[in-house]
């Protein structure tokens, strides 16, 4: 203990303060253990090795008592507990202590399930990781209808669920559903359950409105030592359905990330196991699984990606003084094609101001306004807006024919047509309309943000702006700087993505900024290997250890093949040598295809037939070696140019712009452990133990 304590010398202690509580109808005593670490609910409740001790001191209390009732567990205001505390982890550098870590948390925790009395957890707000599996070793559970977020996350980190997650949830509610928490969110970007889901699925045994949700879960625990409530679970098929489940599960996992992130495959195994073993078998296990994961490369790239997306995102390396934002009080967008609408409503939603489009015809005009007003409408229907609420957001949002509309607007972006010259003619026409201090954007995929601003008056007043599609889902939003463009300007981007809840990364203006650039350096590797005569279906199954969210070609076809084009254009433009324009990508679009790959997913014979010719095919292994190769070199010229500050930044860029894993850490930490950064570059991009295993660790 004392050695996981130094390990974790960081850790906010979660106390356990125990007191009595006389339950109603004469049921007796139960002693109820809250979970406070003594910070608000923006601190939530984790384990470590502290608190782990003094929760395992408060059930060696209460277990030496004969006159209890029961045994309860809650959490403080709004938070039950969202599992291990993971900042030492990082820091482990001996399998034994990896190993410590889960029998700790086994053995703390399976007391609530070996009381001589009922045990009751009351999942009264966020549940994730150890704080679930908590709750799944007592006898009952009951949740709050108002739970925002209850999951087992681990596999989407690179760790399993080892404090008898896998072993107790399966045997709880059966593998089918047990699958859908421990890999079927994670895998879908770690989804998270609500209060009502996870009652739904039979974790818990009520759920209770949150306003008196303690008092009503006492009174059923009440009702149920009085024999008055008699808790009912379906039986759990262990036969044929068992298995069938996890031949479904594991099918999933190895289409869409083909054994690149272990931790699924060992979350799988053990819940596949799970319906044999006993349950110091099952724990047993956990702790190996546990301990084998916390010494891979695997999990320290997975926490690296972790801490960027809560940390670096929320404090963008380079950003200016937030001080010199300014208002934002208006918006005006500039078109009104399906990218202006969904920035519209993005800009409506969260900023809560009037938002103007204008277009060239009041058709188009209509189109776009009434497509924003549509999906207003989907999101009542769905209950995420109230009548009230979408009546004002339709409100927010009008068209003009003119852009005198814009006069007293803070904020315009531009989302027409990707032409340096059609956009250099809209700006030169806003500045005749808008204020001087009107922040002038630009949501250019690839264009050079200060060739849009040469030559306007106030050019210091132009930023680049590039959302990424969709909209509403993806988080990031690449904040790039022009060569005049003045902090006032840029603060005052950074603070508009902030209100739009988006994850902001300053970016130097370089033709296609960070994600389209790597993107489209893997891409021409690939259609480059078609060229030469690699079959479709090989060069796209090159790039599967990566675990990427679509193979190359799938992703082509969803931005378009006349996009990718275009991006690859601009940059061939600027970087000749390094992105070759395909011929066969030009005659593809041309031929006015979609991709490679008709509705059905099977490729497409013209498609085919248009990048045939080539008389030098490569393997996958070699294909995969030279996207990887030039990947790395592509980053290491980035950095070098000072597109963005860090190769930190770079990996947060595809993590939450291009969807790439989280067990990857992005793309530098995979370029490093597999050696090709070195090779390539001559050096690594992150010293050894940032998002990989500590030199000389003892596995």
């Amino acid at each position: 203990m004392s050695g996981l304590g130094e390990l974790f010398s960081d850790e906010v202690v979660t106390h356990a303060h125990v007191r009595d509580v006389t339950l109603p109808g004469g049921a007796g005593t139960l002693a109820l253990i809250t979970l406070d670490n003594g910070h608000d609910h923006t601190k939530p409740n984790t384990f470590g090795p502290n608190g782990l001790a003094e929760l395992g001191a408060a059930l060696d209390a209460v277990a030496a008592r004969d006159d209890l009732a029961a045994v309860g567990v809650t959490g403080k205001p709004f938070v039950f507990a969202v599992g291990a505390d993971l900042k030492g982890v990082p820091l482990i550098r001996r399998r034994a202590d990896a190993a410590a870590i889960g029998r700790l948390g086994h053995d703390v925790f399976r007391r609530l399930g070996e009381l001589e009395v009922p045990s009751f957890a009351y999942y009264n707000g966020a549940a994730m990781g150890g704080g679930v599996e908590l709750g799944l070793h007592c006898t009952y559970r009951t949740i709050s209808s108002g739970v925002p977020a209850f999951a087992l996350p681990e596999a989407f980190l690179g760790l399993v669920p080892g404090w008898g997650g896998t072993y107790l949830l399966p045997r709880l509610i059966g593998a089918e559903k047990a699958l859908k928490v421990v890999i079927e969110n994670p895998l879908a970007q770690n989804r998270m359950l609500k209060g009502a889901q996870a009652y739904e699925l039979g974790i818990a045994d009520a759920v209770f409105d949150s306003a008196d949700f303690l008092e009503e879960s006492l009174a059923w625990t009440a009702r149920v030592l009085n024999g008055e409530i008699t808790v009912r679970r379906a039986e759990v098929d262990t036969g044929k359905a068992w298995d069938d489940a996890v031949a479904m599960a594991r099918w999933n996992v190895d289409a869409k990330l083909h054994g690149a992130a272990p931790s699924y495959t060992r979350a799988l195994d053990l819940v596949a196991a799970a319906k044999d073993r006993t349950r110091d078998e099952g724990f047993a296990a956990e702790d190996e699984a546990l301990a084998d994961l916390i010494m891979s490369d695997e999990l320290r790239a997975g926490l690296y990606a972790f801490d960027l997306t809560q940390k670096r995102a929320k404090r963008p390396a380079g950003a200016p003084d937030k001080a010199l934002a300014r208002p934002v009080t208006k918006v005006g967008v500039v078109g009104a094609g399906l990218m202006a609408s969904q920035l519209a409503l993005l800009f409506a939603r969260r900023l809560e101001v009037p938002v103007v489009l204008t277009d060239l015809d009041q058709e188009r005009l209509d189109k776009g306004v009434g497509h924003a007003h549509a999906e207003i409408d989907k999101l009542q229907a769905k209950g995420r807006l109230s009548p009230d609420q979408a009546g004002r957001l339709k409100a927010l949002i009008t068209g003009s024919l003119t852009k005198d509309a814009f006069a007293d607007a803070d904020f315009v972006i531009e989302a027409v047509f990707e032409e340096m010259s059609v956009k250099r003619k809209v700006f030169a026409e806003l500045e005749e309309h808008v204020s001087d201090e009107c922040v002038l954007a630009t949501n250019t995929s690839s264009l050079s943000v200060s060739e849009m601003a040469d030559g306007l008056r106030r050019p210091e007043r132009v930023v680049g702006f590039h959302f990424f599609n969709p909209v509403a889902v993806l988080p990031l939003l690449e904040i790039v700087r022009g060569e005049w463009t003045d902090d006032a300007a840029l603060a005052t981007a950074f603070a508009t993505g902030k209100a739009l809840k988006k994850s902001c990364v300053l970016v130097k203006d370089a033709p296609a900024f960070v994600v389209n650039r790597v993107l489209l350096r893997l891409l021409a590797e690939i259609v480059q290997a078609v060229d030469e005569g690699t079959p479709i279906d090989v060069a796209e199954r090159a790039a599967q250890p990566l675990g990427l969210p679509m193979p190359p070609f799938v992703l082509m076809g969803l931005v378009g093949p006349a996009i990718a084009l275009h991006v690859n254009e601009t940059l061939h433009a600027a970087f000749p040598d390094r992105f070759p324009l395909s011929d066969n990508l030009g005659k593809l679009v041309a031929a006015g295809k979609s991709g490679v790959y008709l509705p059905d997913f099977s490729l497409d014979p013209e498609a085919v037939e248009i990048f045939g010719g080539g008389t030098s095919p490569s393997t996958e292994e070699r294909v995969l070696d030279r996207a990887l190769a030039a990947l790395a070199d592509e980053i290491r010229v980035m950095l070098d140019e000072g597109v963005v500050a860090a190769p930190e930044d770079v990996d947060l860029c595809m993590i939450l712009g291009a969807g790439w894993p989280f067990h990857l850490g992005g793309i530098t930490p995979y370029l490093d452990r597999s050696g090709v950064s070195e090779r390539v570059t001559g050096r690594r991009f992150l010293e050894p133990g940032v998002a990989s295993l500590p030199v000389q660790a003892a596995t």
